[in-house]
């Protein structure tokens, strides 16, 4: 008999410690100063704190209400090496089971040598970058790993019955890319019936080592962005949860986050599963008859970090105890996408700290709604009236309406969102900028090195003067121009050495956004980025990057990029307020931007870029929702960089997006140069743009930046070969697949030298 299910849960908890202790102990590892021992021993407390922390805010210790839900790089990397996909070329870190041990693990996600690593991508709508799988007819699926199972056993060692998580067949093979030794037409979902056996026999393992419960993750299930017909995505899922259910050792909890199940939802509650977790955030409360299975409403965010109204959430699930006698509540997704602590914010305002939950504010709330579940809604009243007097505290806050800025977007008309003719600017950037075939540059930031980050800190904690900081700045871009200039590049960028992360940076520069000391959330293996909050109406009180671009174009006859992050980008990378359209506050956003871009331009600057890596990122992943959001979002891009003249050139570089989707909003927002990552999917985007007659300057990545690999002169040869096959060599532009400032200067230089050597092959080929 299955165990009853928790009351209250969540999908999934922050993992990178909250001082980034994982991310310290992995990268320690790497470089060599821990062993694998003493990096198993950190992630080992890690995992009990977490269980200690849960269990303090409400959850319960042996009711299966705690998920276990660890990784140390990513978890769809986590379920390929636990069912054996391990591409061949990594065949020699596999053992005689089927197992890699840490070290190879590692190998897969980051490369090594010659080897390349897996691709990266985003996850679903969120900033989260995952490991794609590589499957195809040669895969030999088997448990080859017992990971969350011996984390199960570890847990039930110390007290606990908790709920073990892993990716769904249904969604790693919907994920997952063919192989390099697959077939062309090969799709991987057509492993899914030699897959199942897989999952039922860790299903098995982990009922044995104690689990009464599993979660298995299925966002593919609630996503209409993906290439498989949705026909064949149902079947699916019909398929794998009739055979896992049949025979199931212990309760099976599908969870479907980031969106509405609609018409996935039929086929979930016929299979002989036994508890479905519904996204009640972005999607409704279904209207379905009633079903014999548990319904864990998903009503509290866990992709953005406001407190929210408790009282509307608790009516959500209240609709949905129509519908079963039996309801949980929950949070919408893994709260891995939120910072740990409000508490542990002091330089955040004391008012705002009201309006915000992070991860264990929202296990409080997961709890506070639990109660009111099994002891009604006057038991819990109190903490209802205290969240709603918060949203009204927030809607009347000086700030948050600004009517200046209002009556600005009101008032835009569609000259506000044109240029001229592309031919016509082409022509007068030639002769303004004068750049070789092939031209180089790189994306913007280079290596930010222990230097920086130290005397940053020091600045910040008033050790050094703002204008002793200003000195050393100024120090680092003379060092990055003049290496810049000694490669060869032809666009050269000032390095960015006084940002601190692409988005906090204008954050702190315009009204509106508040920033966080610890808000850390993981972006990608040990990288975690801190999200500005974007609580107000956006405006730019004063010039942001003017003067670091005209200094360092003082330093050089050659062309300088101004650096901007864009609209969307920063409405992607921030929490963003959900109090009206994101339209509305793209267009906020974008105008001040528009200021700063009309600054640059008076001040000499002819080339600027415009970064929007997330564009693809926040496409919904429902069909009837995504033309709105590409009008708006390209619309905000071309409001941001539409005042411009002619002899201007804008850019934008995107990355880490499958591009064929929104390849059409790409065109439409008209930059003069896009670059794109493209080296790490070895170039698959440039047939499609082949097909869609993109006509203006593309730059395809030549240089996997995720990635710790000197790529060769030779491999760089070969991918340019690749993009001039299908793209004009006018439209051609050679440069990284994103911005430098993650990697070390050793590997930057080496790479950057390999790239114009290359380049340098590719236009004596052709003549130039």
């Amino acid at each position: 008999m299955t165990a009853p299910f928790p009351t209250g849960t969540i999908l999934g908890y922050p993992r990178i410690g909250r001082r980034r202790e994982l991310k310290r102990a992995v990268e320690a590892y790497w470089a060599g100063r821990i062993d694998a021992a003493e990096l198993e021993g950190t992630a080992a407390e890690l995992r009990h704190v977490t269980r200690e922390r849960l269990v303090s805010l409400g959850l319960g210790r042996d009711d299966s209400s705690i998920p276990e839900s660890f990784s140390y790089y990513d978890q769809v990397l986590d379920a390929a090496v636990t069912v054996g996909a391990v591409p061949t070329r990594f065949a020699d870190l596999v053992d005689a089971d089927g197992a890699v041990d840490l070290a190879g693990y590692f190998t897969i996600a980051r490369g090594e040598g010659d080897r390349a690593p897996l691709e990266m991508t985003k996850w679903f709508d969120s900033n989260y970058h995952y490991l794609v799988p590589e499957i195809g007819p040669e895969t030999e699926f088997r448990l080859a790993g017992d990971r969350l199972v011996r984390e199960v056993e570890e847990a039930a060692a110390a007290g606990y019955v908790t709920r073990p998580v892993i990716v769904g067949p249904v969604t790693f093979l919907l994920l997952a890319k063919p192989s390099d030794e697959a077939p062309a037409g090969f799709a991987p979902l057509s492993r899914l019936e030699d897959l199942l056996p897989v999952y039922r026999e860790l299903l098995a393992r982990l009922a044995a080592a104690g689990a009464q419960w599993v979660q298995l993750d299925e966002p593919a299930l609630v996503s209409e962005s993906l290439e498989t017909p949705r026909g064949e995505v149902l079947a699916a899922a019909q398929t794998a949860y009739g055979s896992l259910g049949a025979g199931r050792p212990l309760g099976i909890l599908v969870a479907a986050p980031y969106g509405s199940l609609d018409d996935a939802l039929p086929v979930l509650e016929q299979a002989p599963i036994d508890a479905i977790a519904l996204d009640l955030v972005k999607g409704a409360v279904p209207t379905r008859p009633a079903t014999d299975k548990v319904l864990v409403g998903g009503v509290i965010d866990g992709h953005n970090i406001w407190r929210g109204d408790l009282e509307a959430a608790f009516e959500k699930l209240g609709k949905l105890a129509a519908l079963t006698p039996q309801v949980a509540v929950a949070t919408s997704t893994n709260l891995f996408h939120t910072p740990h602590d409000v508490a542990d914010e002091p330089e955040l305002s004391a008012q705002l700290k009201t309006w915000l939950a992070f991860a264990d504010q929202k296990v409080g709330q997961v709890a506070t709604l639990a109660r009111g579940l099994r002891e009604g809604k006057t038991a819990i009243q109190a903490e209802l009236d205290a969240a709603s007097a918060a949203l009204e505290d927030r809607s009347t806050a000086p700030g948050v309406r600004d009517g200046a800025v209002r009556s600005r977007v009101a008032g835009l008309d569609a000259s506000a969102f044109s240029r001229g003719d592309y031919a016509t600017r082409r022509a007068e950037q030639d002769v303004a900028l004068r750049l070789p075939p092939l031209p180089t540059t790189t994306i913007g930031s280079f290596p930010q090195t222990g230097d920086i980050r130290r005397e940053r800190a020091r600045q910040a904690k008033g050790e050094i003067t703002e204008a002793e900081y200003e000195e050393f700045l100024k120090l680092q871009i003379r060092d990055v121009v003049a290496l810049q200039e000694r490669i060869g590049l032809d666009v050269l960028v000032h390095g960015e050495p006084e940002r601190n992360d692409m988005v906090q940076y204008f954050a702190e520069n315009l009204d509106g956004f508040a920033v966080t000391q610890n808000g850390w959330v993981q972006s990608y293996g040990s990288r975690a980025t801190r999200p500005s909050i974007l609580w107000g109406d956006v405006s730019r009180p004063a010039p942001i990057t003017v003067r670091w671009s005209t200094f360092t174009q003082s330093l050089t006859d050659k062309p300088v990029k101004g650096m901007l992050t864009g609209p969307v980008t920063i409405l992607a990378w921030s929490f963003v307020r959900d109090d009206q359209p994101l339209a509305d506050t793209a267009y906020q956003v974008a105008l001040a931007l528009r200021d700063e871009i009309a600054d640059l331009e008076a001040a000499g600057i002819g080339v600027i870029q415009v970064d929007e890596p997330a564009l693809r990122e926040l496409l919904p992943l429902k069909k009837r929702d995504q033309a709105a959001y590409l009008d708006w979002s390209v619309n905000s891009f071309k409001l941001a960089t539409s005042g411009v003249k002619n002899r201007t050139q804008i850019h934008t570089h995107l990355c880490y997006s499958e591009f064929g989707v929104v390849l059409d909003a790409i065109d439409g927002l008209d930059a003069d140069v896009t670059s794109i990552e493209a080296a790490r999917s070895r170039m698959e985007v440039v047939p499609e743009l082949e097909r869609s007659g993109f006509g203006r300057g593309i730059g395809p990545g030549v240089y996997d930046i995720h990635s710790p690999r000197v790529p060769s002169v030779e491999e760089v040869q070969e991918l340019i070969g690749t993009a001039l096959s299908s793209i004009p060599e006018r439209q051609l532009w050679i440069n990284p697949d994103c911005g430098l400032k993650t990697r070390g200067y050793d590997e930057t230089v080496a790479s950057l030298e390999n790239i114009l050597s290359a380049t340098r092959e590719a236009r004596a080929a052709l003549g130039a």
